[in-house]
C-alpha cells in the first residue's frame, strides 16, 4: 500500500533532519517536537519572511514578552473560564479523547468544535463510536469539558500562580497602556509579537499541526471603528477562494471564487479590515510556496466563533487529505482591552482630539464629605464614588428627595440635596476610545508543515527517479550548495573551500559537500529543498578565460557556467527574484547535465 502524504512527510523530516519527537531517548511525550538542523532553519526563515512583511513593510511595532503571566491576566481574558475542549475518557482503558475529533474521523462531519456538549454525546451514540485505542464503546460515556491552561507557580511555593500563555496575543494586550506611547498615542498602529504558546491538547495529533508547545506569529491592529479604515485599494484585485458559513450550511454549498474588494463590498467579508488582511496574507502564503491551488479561507460558523468576535475567517491548507487551519483572522471589537481595564490599574483608551472643541453639559455630584462620613462610615468613599458613576449614566435619579446606590451587596440612599448634583458646562477637546483590535495570526509550526507538504516532488532526472522539495528560495534552510566535482583533486577542493568562504561572508547560507558522487551530493541537496548548487570543476579553472563555476537550479536541474566574479551577484538576483535562472541562462553560457548520474 502506497505511502500517505502525512507518512512520507514523517519519513523526510525525520530522516534529513526538518523535526521529530522530542525526547525519543525517554521514549517521547505526546505533543513536543524538535526542530534539526534543516527545520530549525526553515521555521527561522518563515518567521523572518512574516516579520517583513507584516511588521516592517506594515511599519507596525514588534515585542518580544514573557511565556508566563500571572493569573489575574488570564482571568481577566477569559481563559480559566472558556478555554475548554471536549474530553471523553474511555471507560475500557482510561484513554482521553477530544470528542469533537473523534467524531469528524469517524464520519463525514466537519467542525463538531462547534457543537453544544449534548450533541456530540447524541452524535457518539448514534454512530457507536469506539475508543481509537481499544476499541471499547464510548456511548453513554459523558463529554467534559477541559481547560487547556498549563499551571505553574511563580517564585518559590504556591502564593502565586501563573500560568504558560495559550496565545501570544495576551502579553500584547496587558502592555498597551505602554505600547500606546510609544505609538505616540494616534491611531491606527499595530503590535506584532512572534513566540511560543502553550496548550495542554488531550490528543495531540498529525505531527505539526496540532502540539502542545508551538510558534504563533500575530499581529493586534489597533483601531477607531469611527474613523479607521485600511487600504483595500491595495489588496481589492487579490482573487481568492472562500469558503463563507452560508455555503458551509447549504445543502449544495461550494467555494466562491472572486476577488477581496468584490467580497467585502458584497458583505461576504464583512469588516474591510479583515478583508484587508486577507489580501496580504493571500500574497505572502504565495511568496512562501504554499500551493494556492490547495489553499483557501473558511470562514467560522456561529457556534465556533468566539462570543466577542463579530467575524472570523481562517486561512486553511489542503494537507494529505485533511484542511487544516494554519491562521485566524479575527475582529475582536473592544473586548480585550475592555476586560483588561475592568480588572487591571491602568488606563487603556487613547485620547481621540476633536477636529473643534465642543461645549457640553456634563452631570456631577460634590457629596458632603462631613455627612456621609459619620452616616456611612468605611463605605463613604465608594457610596460617593457610585453616585458619581450613577450620575454620568442616569441624572434622572437625583430628581426625587433621595437617590440610591449599590455598593458591593449594599444599597445606601442618600439626600439629594447631600448628593450636590447638578449640571455644568464643559468645554472638551476631545475623548477617550477603546480602540477595536483585528487580530491576523499565523501558525508558523502549521506553515512549516504546510510549505513540506506542498514542496514535495518526485521526477526523473538523467534517468534516475529524484525526489526533491520545492521550497522557495526566500525560506529554504539552505540558500546554496557548494561542491568540488571530485573529492581527491586538492586545488578543486581548496577552490571550493574559497568559494564557500566568500558566499558565506556575503550572506548566504552555505552547505559545503566533498563526499560522494557529484550525482548524490546534488540529491542531498535537493531532497532538503536548496534552490542552487554551486560546482568547482577542472574545466572552470584551467581555461583561458576567468575562472568560473557551474550554477545549477534545483527544480530544473539545469546548469549554468557563472564566472567566479560573477557569483556573488548571480545568486543575489536569483534569491531576491531580482533575475530568473532563465534570465541567467540566456546570459552565460549552458551546461550539459549528463554529469548528474
Amino acid at each position: 500500500m502506497p505511502a500517505s502524504e502525512g507518512e512520507k512527510i514523517a519519513e523526510l523530516a525525520k530522516r534529513r533532519g526538518f523535526f521529530f519527537g522530542a525526547a525519543g531517548a525517554y521514549g517521547g511525550v505526546g505533543g513536543f517536537y524538535t526542530y534539526g538542523p534543516q527545520g530549525a532553519s526553515l521555521k527561522r526563515n518563515v518567521e523572518d519572511a512574516w516579520r517583513e512583511r507584516f511588521a516592517v513593510q506594515e511599519g507596525n511595532l514588534e515585542i518580544d514578552g514573557p511565556t508566563v503571566m500571572p493569573e489575574p491576566v488570564f482571568e481577566a481574558s477569559g481563559h480559566l473560564d472558556g478555554f475548554d475542549d471536549m474530553l471523553v475518557e474511555c471507560p475500557g482503558c482510561g484513554e482521553s479523547h477530544r470528542a469533537d475529533h473523534l467524531i469528524e474521523d469517524s464520519t463525514g462531519i466537519e467542525e463538531a468544535e462547534s457543537m453544544p456538549i449534548e450533541e456530540v454525546e447524541a452524535l457518539i451514540a448514534e454512530h457507536d463510536l469506539a475508543c481509537p485505542n481499544c476499541g471499547t464503546p464510548l456511548k453513554g460515556e459523558a463529554v467534559e469539558e477541559f481547560n487547556l491552561m498549563f499551571e505553574t507557580t511563580i517564585g518559590p511555593g504556591s502564593s502565586t500562580p501563573g500560568y504558560l500563555r495559550p496565545e501570544t496575543a495576551q502579553g500584547i494586550f496587558v502592555e498597551f497602556p505602554r505600547l500606546k506611547e510609544y505609538a505616540r498615542n494616534r491611531l491606527p498602529f499595530g503590535v506584532t509579537q512572534i513566540g511560543r504558546a502553550y496548550r495542554n491538547e488531550i490528543s495531540p495529533r498529525k505531527s505539526l499541526v496540532r502540539t502542545r508547545e508551538f510558534t504563533q506569529a500575530e499581529l493586534e491592529q489597533f483601531v477607531d471603528p469611527e474613523r479607521d479604515e485600511p487600504e483595500l485599494a491595495a489588496v481589492a484585485d487579490i482573487e481568492v477562494r472562500l469558503y463563507p458559513a452560508t455555503e458551509q450550511t447549504a445543502d449544495d454549498g461550494e467555494i466562491v471564487e472572486t476577488t477581496i474588494g468584490a467580497a467585502v463590498e458584497d458583505g461576504v467579508i464583512a469588516n474591510a479590515w479583515i478583508g484587508y488582511y486577507l489580501g496580504i496574507a493571500y500574497e505572502w502564503y504565495e511568496s512562501v510556496g504554499v500551493d494556492m491551488d490547495r489553499f483557501r479561507f473558511r470562514q467560522h460558523l456561529s457556534g465556533e466563533r468566539a462570543h466577542y468576535a463579530a467575524d472570523c475567517w481562517d486561512a486553511e491548507a489542503e494537507v494529505d487529505g485533511d484542511w487544516i487551519e494554519i491562521a485566524g483572522f479575527a475582529y475582536r471589537g473592544d473586548y480585550d482591552l475592555s476586560k483588561h481595564a475592568e480588572h487591571a490599574d491602568d488606563d487603556f483608551t487613547v485620547f481621540r482630539q476633536y477636529d473643534e472643541p465642543k461645549t457640553v453639559e456634563t452631570a456631577v455630584v460634590d457629596p458632603d464629605m462631613s455627612v456621609l462620613g459619620p452616616e456611612f462610615g468605611g463605605a463613604a468613599a465608594g457610596v460617593a464614588d457610585a453616585l458619581q458613576r450613577l450620575a454620568e449614566r442616569e441624572p434622572a435619579a437625583f430628581e426625587g428627595e433621595e437617590v440610591t446606590v449599590e455598593v458591593g451587596d449594599s444599597e445606601y440612599s442618600v439626600p439629594t440635596a447631600v448628593a450636590n448634583f447638578r449640571i455644568e458646562e464643559q468645554t472638551e477637546s476631545g475623548e477617550h476610545v477603546t480602540p477595536h483590535v483585528v487580530e491576523p495570526s499565523f501558525g508558523v509550526d502549521r506553515t512549516v508543515y504546510t510549505l513540506v507538504a506542498h514542496g514535495m516532488r518526485e521526477d526523473e532526472v538523467d534517468g534516475e527517479t529524484r525526489t526533491y522539495l520545492d521550497l522557495s528560495p526566500t525560506v529554504a534552510p539552505t540558500d546554496v550548495g557548494v561542491f568540488p566535482l571530485v573529492s581527491n583533486v586538492d586545488y578543486l577542493i581548496e577552490h571550493a573551500e574559497t568559494v564557500a568562504a566568500d558566499l558565506r561572508g556575503a550572506g548566504f547560507s552555505v552547505a559545503y559537500d566533498d563526499s560522494g558522487s557529484i550525482g548524490r551530493r546534488y540529491r542531498r541537496q535537493d531532497e532538503v529543498g536548496t534552490p542552487f548548487c554551486v560546482t568547482v570543476d577542472r574545466d572552470g579553472l584551467e581555461g583561458d578565460g576567468p575562472d568560473s563555476v557551474t550554477v545549477r537550479e534545483r527544480d530544473s536541474a539545469a546548469q549554468v557556467r557563472v564566472p567566479v566574479d560573477d557569483l556573488v551577484s548571480v545568486l543575489l538576483d536569483l534569491r531576491g527574484g531580482v533575475r530568473t535562472f532563465d534570465d541567467v541562462l540566456d546570459e552565460y553560457d549552458a551546461v550539459s547535465t549528463s554529469a548528474e548520474a
